[in-house]
């Protein structure tokens, strides 16, 4: 099995930089938060725009951004290696930005070791954090026919959910559990007959297996909730996302917190004010997309900490 030496090109870098500093003037002092260091290139940017007084704290659970993140030397900058779930350990109101770059990075993606991939045989891992927590092939070697229909099901939106499952299953009792990325991807390609064009039978298997296995929607429930706890009055929350379940989370959290809230059991009480303004929904240009093909699915929504905390 052989290593690639991947590449990580940062989705909309710029646009999401200039989105969480903006109306802070130039070298702003303040903290802010990039919840997914990945390979530092919105971190690296954002950097060189803060004043010597700024800083950033980045998080990340991957030992490899970890590693790459040691290669920064200055004293404004650090890290730790948690999930973007922990923003809440932040102190109420300390932040001037939070940034979730959501999705699996290049590296991630296109170094076989990891089993983020059906493209390269490798193990079948997919954990963002290697060093703790269990393995797709794992989980997949215990869990039931049912557990694994729902979880195809629900983090894939995989109509062939229940035949899939039903088929790792079989398979575990006549050779054995699956144990390679590319092992599951033929099972998956014999029971998926049909498929929309150019796209792989076992693209949703393997997006709904990493999903599960990492707990993404779940943490990206918590770190939106935490990030109206941190952020500042006239805070921003930036948030990319990749595929329409994260987007669909983004998009409803803005909306449910840029609206009063009133409490039906008291109609006469004041509403509870809204704790965020929606500003924008953002998507690549058509250069980025042309330069970087898996920046086409990336949606970038931009939303303010209204003065009320």
């Amino acid at each position: 099995m052989t290593s690639t030496s991947p590449e990580h090109i940062t989705v909309l870098r710029q646009e999401a930089v200039h989105a969480l500093l903006a109306g802070h003037g130039e070298q702003p002092a303040g903290t802010w938060v990039d919840g997914t260091f990945g390979r530092g290139g919105h971190a690296r940017l954002l950097l060189s725009r803060l004043g010597p007084q700024g800083r950033l704290i980045a998080f990340d659970k991957d030992p490899q951004a970890i590693a790459e993140a040691a290669t920064i030397h200055d004293p404004r900058f650090s890290i730790r290696h948690q999930g973007f779930c922990h923003l809440a350990e932040l102190p109420i109101a300390s932040t001037a930005g939070v940034l979730l770059d959501l999705g699996v990075s290049s590296p991630q993606i296109d170094t076989p070791e990891r089993g983020f991939s059906f493209r390269f045989d490798g193990p079948l891992d997919m954990r963002m954090d290697t060093t703790r927590g269990m393995s797709v092939a794992q989980w997949l070697a215990e869990a039931e026919v049912q557990q694994i229909t729902d979880v195809i099901r629900n983090y894939g939106e995989e109509r062939f959910a229940f035949p899939i499952a039903k088929a790792i299953v079989a398979q575990r009792e006549a050779q054995g559990p699956l144990q390679t990325t590319a092992e599951l991807a033929s099972l998956v390609a014999r029971v998926v007959k049909t498929r929309e064009a150019g796209q792989n039978p076992a693209t949703r298997t393997f997006q709904a297996l990493r999903i599960f296995i990492n707990a993404e929607l779940q943490e990206l429930e918590q770190a939106l909730a935490a990030s109206l706890q941190v952020l500042q009055p006239g805070g921003w929350l930036v948030v990319i996302s990749f595929h329409s379940l994260e987007d669909r989370i983004v998009k409803q959290f803005m909306a449910e917190h840029s609206k009063e809230v009133y409490d039906r059991r008291m109609p006469l009480a004041p509403p509870q004010p809204m704790r965020l303004t929606a500003v924008q929904r953002i998507k690549p240009s058509a250069a980025e997309v042309a330069a970087n093909p898996r920046a086409r699915s990336a949606v970038m929504r931009v939303a303010q900490r209204t003065d009320v905390v």
